[in-house]
């Protein structure tokens, strides 16, 4: 999947209404990235939630990302030689179930999480209950 590709002309526009989607996503994904060293916590990504319409499709775009970045640096630690903590196996894993699997782990351990944790903490430990590795 190539997000960033284009090998035609968007004339149309239905095209270009997407094509400034996609620009507005990427603006919000470099403000979300601007300091690398602080991920959004669960109270930025409860208010981009309920900002207006499309938040709910930042929010599942960021979620998806989170966890696309959980796995290859899963694939990393595995081929690296370290133990893994989250293991695939047979099972299926799409981007569509990121967000099912995040919200069903702030369901099941809500009196855990802090409103300043990491989303990536979260969605880590998602990971991990779902597709969890033999001892």
């Amino acid at each position: 999947m190539f997000l960033f590709q284009t090998s035609h002309a968007l004339r149309k526009p239905k095209q270009r209404a997407d094509n400034a989607r996609v620009v507005r996503m990427l603006a919000l994904a470099l403000l979300c990235g601007a300091n690398a060293a602080q991920a959004m916590s669960l109270r930025q990504i409860q208010a981009l939630e309920k900002q207006d319409k499309q938040s709910a499709s930042y929010v599942r775009y960021y979620l998806v990302g989170v966890m696309e970045g959980l796995v290859d640096a899963e694939k990393e630690r595995s081929a690296t030689g370290a133990s893994t903590r989250i293991c695939q196996a047979d099972k299926r894993m799409e981007p569509a179930m990121a967000l099912a699997l995040f919200e069903a782990e702030r369901k099941r351990n809500r009196d855990i999480y802090e409103a300043d944790m990491p989303v990536a903490l979260v969605m880590r430990n998602a990971l991990q209950n779902a597709y969890p590795c033999p001892e």
